[in-house]
């Protein structure tokens, strides 16, 4: 038995190490390459689901014709249908504005986001129109990433809570009655 104590000893010394220190060096990158993927496809699988939520409900406003739609509605509707977002009711915020027939205005480059540092609800520019008008819909959701400290989670910009912005946009035109 004392032989074959021995003898594991002197092969696991014997061993020069030369692959663990392959490892140590590569491992890292692969890491960093694999979450850095998968943060990167969950951040694309929330904007794909977010954008068709936001399609279903603006087609359902305007085959619904003449009802006035809450900021409410629109918001649980979305969310019922971007089941990828976390805490869906409070992570999004919901832009609606016409557009003039005159200057075609379109909304601001600057992005109406939810404040999660704040616990009281801000009022939203949020408004039916009148008929024949053309309505343009912006909804912006901010979401934490699953690893913020590696790779491609640490350099996404994010807010002052450590979520990054994702958005969708849709237009519609309020038919008459």
């Amino acid at each position: 038995m004392r032989n074959f104590i021995r003898n594991s000893c002197r092969r696991f010394l014997g061993e020069s190490g030369a692959a663990s220190v392959e490892i140590v060096i590569v491992f890292p990158i692969f890491f960093t390459v694999f979450v850095s993927a998968f943060e990167l496809a969950m951040m694309n699988t929330r904007a794909v689901l977010l954008e068709r939520a936001t399609d279903i409900v603006v087609r359902d406003i305007r085959l619904n014709q003449g009802a006035d739609y809450e900021y409410a509605d629109i918001r649980d509707g979305i969310c019922e249908m971007s089941f990828a977002i976390p805490g869906c009711v409070g992570a999004i915020k919901i832009e609606m504005t016409p557009v003039s027939s005159d200057t075609w205005g379109t909304l601001p480059m600057e992005v109406d986001c939810i404040n999660r540092q704040e616990s009281v609800d801000p009022i939203v520019n949020f408004t039916n129109g009148v008929e024949n008008e053309l309505m343009l819909v912006r909804v912006c959701a901010v979401i934490d990433p699953f690893f913020p400290t590696v790779g491609i989670g640490r350099t996404m910009p994010k807010d002052g809570t450590g979520g990054y912005i994702i958005t969708a946009s849709s237009a519609f035109v309020n038919e008459p009655d």
